[in-house]
């Protein structure tokens, strides 16, 4: 009995491990933001907290007109990812250089990270570098 127990910390830990490999600071592969992914309950979010245009940037291109005057920073861009297998799936990304939210999946590659937003069938792969 205390063999399973134990068996059962030790798989528990790995996966609380695992979990934290992809939070933290990344940036972006344009290199002009910084995102920082944490944990909030069962799900993963990031939120912009580095913007190379500066902190003062504006959400200007936000479909919803009263959005267009808040600040980028402090933004969450990733939200809602729940963990499946390997990856990071089920969420949204949102993309302030064009207003648009998508479909969204993340997982390890290496220390890198790689941030896959769709539309459909179509989608688009980024790979973000550890701060």
């Amino acid at each position: 009995m205390k063999k399973v127990l134990l068996c059962v910390c030790f798989a528990l830990m790995s996966v609380t491990g695992w979990a934290q490999d992809i939070l933290g600071k990344w940036i972006t592969e344009s290199g002009d933001a910084q995102v920082e992914i944490y944990q909030q309950g069962d799900k993963v979010n990031g939120k912009i907290i580095w913007l190379q245009q500066g902190p003062e940037t504006l959400d200007k291109h936000n479909p919803d007109d009263k959005l267009k005057t808040r600040k980028l920073m402090g933004v969450n861009i990733l939200s809602g990812l729940s963990k499946s297998k390997e990856k990071w799936e089920g969420g949204k990304i949102y993309n302030p250089k064009n207003g648009k939210t998508y479909k969204c999946s993340i997982w390890l590659d290496g220390s890198n990270l790689k941030v896959r937003g769709y539309l459909g069938v179509f989608y688009e792969t980024q790979t973000w570098k550890r701060k």
